[in-house]
């Protein structure tokens, strides 16, 4: 198989174990820009299609106003010495099925608005991902450009460093 198949079957194989990952692990924290500071708050993924994520907001809250005045935004979700740091652009056009789909499928969200027209519905595609697992050794760090298709390893740490053994 040529190098450049090799490669890319090797993207694959991470990427999906990344996603997986986020199909499975739900809860993590959203990241947003207020000015020139950073905010943070606990967010679930409400439904994930291939390399999207949707979230559910209310106009009211400070995370909309956020995401309306810079879309760039990062997710992180970890457990077990596992995390997957997610980047891309909010994108507010989410059509009326999934809106629906979300809303009816998340208890939270019918326990704290009365219609699924309540809210505000976003989908972050993801753009740049890392996938960090700290179980194995060495640690496991691999960065992803999913526009490009590149994939490279991330510093784990001096322990590890190609350039601390040399």
């Amino acid at each position: 198989m040529p190098a450049c198949l090799q490669k890319k079957k090797y993207f694959c194989i991470m990427i999906e174990q990344a996603l997986e990952f986020l199909n499975t692990h739900v809860e993590g924290v959203l990241a947003t820009v207020d000015g020139d500071r950073p905010c943070l708050r606990a967010f679930q993924i409400m439904k994930q299609e291939g390399t999207t994520l949707f979230f559910a907001t209310s106009e009211r809250k400070e995370v909309y106003r956020q995401l309306r005045q810079n879309p760039r935004a990062e997710f992180l979700v970890m457990h077990d010495r596992v995390s997957v740091r997610c980047s891309g652009r909010a994108d507010f056009d989410v059509n009326d099925a999934d809106k629906r789909w979300i809303y009816d499928h998340n208890e939270v969200l019918r326990h704290l608005y009365p219609s699924y027209d309540t809210m505000v519905y976003f989908r972050l595609p993801i753009e740049r991902m890392d996938y960090y697992d700290l179980r194995p050794t060495p640690p496991i760090h691999k960065s992803f450009d999913l526009a490009t298709g590149d994939v490279r390893d991330g510093f784990v740490g001096a322990r590890f460093s190609k350039l601390f053994l040399k």
